[in-house]
């Protein structure tokens, strides 16, 4: 597409233009510059900032797709116009460089920075040039990360393109390594769909080890994705309806919703002692996180492939029709939890969970149905907006009779949790409960989850 010079002298909501520019600082290279427009008017003068990808990303879903500029753009609060520049051979190349090391680039661009100038200018909209030339923000990319190896891309049936990598991340105490293995999605790039921590097969000696170099195996002992500490914390405020079942020898019941890479079900079922049913929409993310993620079905542990909101309304009818089975018997399937790990991705709106569709009443009456008497629906909420939240918190509030709430402290995620009936003390463990599910939880669980629940 040809450039006009007066194209970028206004916004234009969600518009976005990618093209090639000459490296000033590299005659035998190319600059890929990517002009991304909010899809949210200004109030008042449009706020513009550049950033530089960092090297050895470019690549990266989060730099070369359309949705991955529009999370960049929902993560700079207030910017009108983004203006990303990172190196165009490294994005046109063949899509083989599998392995990311952080490099130090402050010093490239400094140099760059000061070389763009013109060109940044050259991209402001008219009305910033109101008052004087503008100065020209630029913004960083930061995240934790110190190197990366794919291990495999994948397509499903449902969730499109995605991949598994093993990555290591900073840690505060330079003592240890932390290598995490993530499922990420190529619709929304900016997201970890799943997060478990991996450990090495053999004692290695990991000075200077490569990380492609190293065979790893899953660790699902602990929860290490921010909100699933969260999720299982919130099955203290049943703590003590689980505890009569496992007295009499029942173990409790969860349904999850949404597998991914199954760190969440593999903690249930491997240690809290909980049977487990995952509900899985994509075939292809069940051997993903059976082949990588240590998934294991078995007779605590089943997987049934389908449609989420269909599971429920199938197993609201057939519950209702064992409850009214021969002689009035009792002989219902019910859960102690149902725990929802759904999200959808619009590029020009950013990222919600859970599907709005799933907080239907409709839905959410077929899930009471299906819990036990002192059963709680968990879900991860990532809200669009203060009316979305407050939306599902009305249709939530006219199903259940009583809601809790968790601040993940992310600045994203929240817990929300709504019971079948209302819960009149939170858990609190004594010297005499040490033993108590409770406990458990605590002793697995950072207890500033359990703490941090409160009433909504």
């Amino acid at each position: 597409m040809a450039l006009d010079e007066h194209m970028f002298e206004a916004l234009n909501p969600s518009r976005f233009i990618s093209f090639s520019f000459p490296n000033p600082c590299n005659s035998h290279s190319s600059l890929r510059i990517a002009v991304l427009d909010s899809p949210i008017e200004p109030t008042g003068s449009p706020s513009v900032a550049a950033m530089f990808v960092p090297p050895g990303l470019e690549t990266d879903w989060i730099f070369s797709t359309e949705s991955g500029h529009y999370h960049l753009l929902f993560d700079s609060p207030g910017i009108s116009r983004l203006i990303l520049v990172g190196d165009q051979e490294s994005v046109t190349g063949h899509d083989s460089l599998l392995i990311y090391k952080r490099q130090d680039s402050a010093s490239t661009w400094s140099r760059l920075v000061v070389s763009l100038q013109p060109l940044f200018l050259a991209l402001f909209p008219k009305s910033c040039f109101k008052n004087g030339i503008p100065e020209v923000p630029i913004l960083s990319f930061v995240d934790n990360l110190i190197c990366s190896v794919v291990l495999e891309r994948c397509i499903g049936s449902s969730v499109g393109e995605f991949l598994v990598e093993n990555v290591e991340i900073e840690r505060e105490s330079f003592e240890t390594r932390e290598f995490r293995r993530r499922l990420r999605f190529k619709r929304m790039p900016n997201l970890i769909q799943t997060e478990i921590r991996i450990i090495p097969e053999a004692n290695l000696n990991l000075d200077g080890v490569e990380i492609q170099n190293i065979e790893f195996k899953p660790d699902t002992r602990v929860l290490v994705h921010p909100y699933l500490p969260p999720m299982a914390a919130s099955l203290s405020l049943i703590a003590s309806s689980i505890d009569e079942q496992i007295q009499t020898g029942h173990r409790p019941k969860a349904l999850c919703v949404g597998v991914g890479g199954g760190a969440l079900l593999s903690f249930l079922a491997a240690h809290l002692d909980f049977e487990v049913v995952g509900v899985e929409m994509d075939m292809e993310v069940l051997r993903v996180a059976q082949q990588y993620f240590g998934l294991v079905e078995n007779e605590f542990l089943h997987i049934s492939i389908g449609d989420a909101t269909e599971f429920l309304e199938n197993a609201s009818k057939s519950n209702k029709k064992q409850k009214c089975g021969s002689f009035g018997v009792h002989m219902s399937s019910e859960y102690d939890v149902i725990m929802v790990d759904l999200d959808s991705s619009d590029a020009q709106n950013g990222m919600s969970s859970p599907p709005l569709e799933f907080v239907g009443r409709d839905v959410l009456l077929s899930a009471r149905s299906v819990l036990s008497e002192h059963g709680i629906l968990v879900m991860n909420v990532i809200p669009v907006d203060k009316l979305f939240f407050e939306t599902m918190v009305d249709e939530l509030r006219s199903v259940f009779d009583d809601m809790f709430q968790i601040d993940v402290d992310n600045g994203e995620n929240f817990v929300v949790i709504a019971s079948v009936c209302p819960i009149k003390s939170f858990p609190n463990v004594t010297k005499n409960e040490m033993n108590s599910f409770s406990s458990r939880l605590r002793l697995l669980l950072s207890g500033a989850y359990m703490d941090s629940i409160k009433r909504i």
